[in-house]
Formats: C-alpha cells, structure tokens, sequence
C-alpha cells in the first residue's frame, strides 16, 4: 500500500495518483533484504533498517561493513617527572633599590643662540593668602546692667476721674460691670461716678490672640462705641483710641489704651 504524503490516504501498490486527493504518490520499489515496499527515494528500509543508498550492498543487514582502523604507530613513554629544585636565597639576585623620584620644580636654564646658557630665571614667588579681618570686638554688658523686655501693657482710661484699669492678661473673657451673684466682674466700675447706669453685667471683652473685641451682653442702658450704639450679640474690634461710653448719657466712658 502507498500511502498518501497529503490526505494519508492508502492507496494500491503500482498507483502513481492519489485516489481521494489526486496528488501525484511518490515511487515505489521493493526493498532488496526484506521485500517491503519502500520509496525510491529512500535511504534505508522502515521495515529491516537496510541501506537503500549503499552501492553493489547486497549482503544482509545483520552483517555490518567492515572498519578500516589505521595504524597508530607506538609512542615512545614519557620521561619521569623531575622534582625541581627548590630555590635558594643565595641564587636569587638582589633587587635594586628604587630610584628616588626627581626633586619638583627645578629651575630650567635657557639656552641662547649662541649655544651658551644664560643666568636661571628667578620664579615669581605665590601671591600671600589674604586673610579675613578679625572680627570687631564684641560689648560685653557691665556688670549691674540688667536688660529689660518691654511688655505691652493692655488698660481702660476712666474719662471722668482718669483713672486706669488694667486688664488681666490671663483671662480670654473679661467681664465689666458690678457686684452680682451670677457673673462676678473682672472690670468693677461701682465705684465711679454715676455708675447706677451700668447693668450688672454689663459687657464683655473677650480676648484672640493679640487682638481685643468689645461685646454687649444684654445691658439694659446699651453700649456705645466712638458715640455709636454697639447692637447686642455684635462683636467690636477694639482699636488704640476707641471711646467706650456704658450706658447713655456718655456719663461712665472709657478710653481703650495700648502702651
């Protein structure tokens, strides 16, 4: 049977062209050693393994061709290993001293046309450093001598008896007004003239940093900032000047100071 390179159709032996595909089927030949057919283009046998390719071959493939071997002429042994000799101090020489390195910077004499050398030119001596001048001495503070911070000083001036109050720099809320049980006064002003017209709590000054706002709580005869009536709940932002006047009349006024 031939088979087919293409569809792997089998086809009869003696075919040139594929029955199913119609591809023209490669020759065939009967091997010479087991009588398979075989391509005859093929180098050995599938079925037994014989050379196809051999020429005037005709014995079986069990017999395999004879090897020429060549001849390999005899060597000649190899001479014994000799120890060497270890080396003496004495065989060695010595190692030369290392050349000390030319001095730098030697002076080079010129040569004039007349072949004769002139006098050695001398060299330029290097430009000093400049050095930085000292420093300007420093005062040292007498003894005695005590350095003292200026600290901004925060106060309400009383227009009618010019008197100052200092505000406390501890608190961020600073209550004005009088004695009372609810909300003690941080500012008591009961003993200035006409002070029946403040409420008892009266307004307050309430702290931000280093800014002061000025803040009506509910007083009965009002707050007026620079003759202007400040509304309850609105806050005033208190500048070096201002003319805080409490209650009406401008009778128990106020002058907000920085120093």
């Amino acid at each position: 049977m031939i088979v087919c390179p293409n569809c792997n159709h089998q086809n009869p032996d003696g075919a040139t062209q594929c029955e199913a595909c119609y591809t023209p089927l490669p020759a065939s030949m009967s091997c010479p050693n087991c009588g398979t057919t075989v391509q005859t283009d093929a180098s050995f046998c599938g079925q037994c393994g014989f050379n196809l390719k051999a020429s005037g071959s005709t014995g079986s493939p069990d017999t395999p061709a004879p090897v020429s071997v060549p001849d390999v002429p005899d060597l000649d042994p190899p001479d014994p290993l000799i120890e060497p000799e270890p080396l003496s101090m004495s065989s060695q020489s010595p190692i030369p001293d290392p050349q000390p390195d030319p001095p730098p910077d030697l002076p080079v004499t010129q040569v004039g046309q007349s072949g004769t050398t002139t006098e050695e030119e001398e060299k330029p001596a290097p430009p000093e450093p400049e050095t930085e001048p000292p420093p300007p001495p420093v005062a040292t503070p007498k003894l005695g001598s005590v350095t003292q911070l200026q600290v901004q000083s925060v106060y309400l001036l009383h227009l009618q008896t010019q008197t100052k109050m200092e505000l406390p720099s501890h608190l961020s809320v600073i209550h004005i007004g009088k004695p009372n049980d609810q909300i003690p006064p941080d500012i008591d002003v009961s003993g200035f003239p006409n002070s029946e017209i403040v409420s008892r709590v009266h307004a307050d000054i309430r702290v931000e940093g280093d800014t002061y706002y000025l803040e009506d709580v509910g007083s009965a005869n009002g707050t007026y900032i620079n003759h202007t009536p400040l509304p309850k709940g609105d806050r005033h932002r208190l500048r070096k000047g201002d003319r805080i006047s409490l209650g009406k009349g401008d009778m128990v006024t106020f002058l907000f100071q920085v120093s």
